[in-house]
């Protein structure tokens, strides 16, 4: 989503002023300096030592403002992004907006006989096969989470069933770093080795460090590894208001900023250059009902201040929208995603996160993804701006018209008039219509998109070369848990 700058400006949302900005960039360097972090990693905690940081006790680094400074010049402004087929798909940069789908959790929305169940192998090839056809979904992600597959080698399974059954970019996590290198060696047997594999990535790596201010063995290890074999890595914490982090949106964005720059320092004194994705998940742990808030109004504005704060750095951003709190796909549901989706867009965030994640990420819903499709179409005609030209101001068309006429027949209507938006699944009919048609809701027409495009789409396959060293792979990993 971009406007064409010299004919119309891409709407923004601007949330913190560049004083605000400047205390908090302030803020966070003293918390670094001063408060510190710890660090559970080993190579980690030498690169930081050999730099010049100051070690205290029980691994606490005390981290200078210049080697933030240092690793901030070093941090790439652009990180392009591709699908397996080698082709570009993903640009992180500026005001370059992208949606990636969670088509999974613990818990599924069967949308054949629309049931909530626990997730299972086969449901990775089912959100695979979805958003590899929806126009609106850039990458996909999952947890595998599956009740019929070992835990230990889950991931495998998922990003395997999942890239043979979908072309566009994958990102997620591992849970631990074993099953990064398993994973990493999966995506380059895809793509033909571990040079292009760091050429044309089409694996981005999730990993997070452990909130407040710790930086644990496994996830530096992870994050490490990433950047040694040049595959981009989201290095994201989330931030929990009140449990976490301080409970001031403030306080939690300082908190935020300072664990995801300080592994920044760590990826760029690995590699200079490293392609590292700024970010985070700030939001409130509700007092009320124990929930990590994924609908939450605070980590709307809190996410749109930390793009904002990621822009003032020029580094590419990660950030969250397309979820909902809501147990099923309903009217809160398209609510709260619609809401996120547009306040992500508006900050100009580039990888926007967790599309499909339905009752605060504990279940996905392949309705919401497809939904959720067609909201960010709605919201991608507002981020085009206006096109303001002597065409568009249509002046002599005005002046043939006339006082009471009509547009209806003239010739500047039929050339432009596909120009603006139509709906896919949202209802432009009236009553009487809509109930000749079937009285669909949303909720039912995201449901038969679903299952129409699980019935007749069909993804690019992988050259059966390919296939078969995945399949040798997959055995091998399951002598491992045998």
């Amino acid at each position: 989503m971009r406007a064409k700058h010299n004919l119309s400006i891409t709407p923004r949302l601007r949330v913190l002023s560049e004083d605000q900005k400047e205390t908090i960039f302030q803020s966070v360097l003293e918390v670094l300096e001063h408060t510190g972090v710890r660090v559970d990693n080993n190579e980690g905690l030498e690169l930081l030592s050999s730099a010049g940081a100051r070690i205290g006790p029980e691994r606490r680094v005390h981290i200078p403002s210049h080697l933030v400074e240092d690793a901030l010049a070093s941090a790439p402004r652009s990180i392009t992004i591709y699908n397996r087929l080698g082709e570009q798909a993903v640009v992180l940069e500026e005001q370059r907006v992208y949606f990636s789908s969670q088509v999974d959790s613990t818990y599924f929305f069967d949308p054949f006989d629309r049931t909530r169940r626990k997730s299972v192998r086969a449901d990775a090839r089912l959100g695979a096969v979805l958003c590899d056809a929806l126009p609106n979904i850039h990458m996909v992600s999952f947890s595998s989470l599956y009740k019929d597959v070992p835990g230990q080698i889950a991931i495998r399974i998922g990003h395997k069933d999942t890239v043979m059954s979908c072309t566009k970019p994958l990102m997620h996590g591992t849970g631990n770093f074993i099953n990064l290198k398993a994973v990493a060696e999966m995506a380059a047997a895809v793509v033909g080795g571990w040079e292009e594999l760091a050429r044309k990535p089409y694996y981005v790596h999730y990993a997070e460090p452990l909130s407040p201010l710790i930086h644990t063995d496994e996830g530096v290890a992870k994050l490490l590894f990433c950047v040694e074999r040049g595959i981009p890595v989201i290095y994201t914490p989330m931030t929990l208001a009140g449990c976490t982090a301080p409970v001031t949106g403030a306080g939690c964005l300082v908190g935020c900023i300072a664990e995801s720059l300080s592994g920044i320092v760590m990826a760029q004194l690995k590699r200079r250059g490293a392609p590292v994705i700024f970010g985070g998940v700030p939001t409130v742990f509700d007092m009320s009902s124990s929930i990590v808030s994924y609908g939450a109004p605070e980590m709307l504005l809190w996410s749109a201040a930390l793009t904002e704060f990621g822009q003032y750095l020029h580094l590419p951003v990660f950030s969250t929208a397309g979820c909902t709190d809501a147990v099923t796909f309903d009217q809160q549901a398209a609510a709260e995603s619609t809401m996120s989706c547009l306040m992500a867009a508006l900050s100009g965030a580039n990888l926007i996160h967790d599309v499909g994640f339905t009752e605060a990420a504990k279940s996905a819903s392949l309705e919401l993804i497809a939904a959720t499709d067609e909201f960010i179409s709605m919201i991608g005609c507002i981020m085009k701006g206006m096109e303001v030209t002597p065409e568009t101001l249509a002046l002599e068309v005005m002046d043939a018209v006339g006082p009471g006429g009509s547009y209806l027949g003239e010739e500047h209507t039929v050339l432009h008039f596909r120009e603006n938006w139509f709906p896919g699944l949202m209802n432009r009919r009236q009553y009487e219509q809509w109930t000749a048609a079937g009285s669909l809701t949303l909720g039912d027409k995201a449901n038969e998109r679903v299952r129409q495009i699980l019935k007749e789409h069909q993804p690019a396959a992988l050259p059966s070369d390919v296939v078969a060293e995945l399949d040798k792979m997959e055995k091998s990993w399951w002598r491992e848990v045998s």
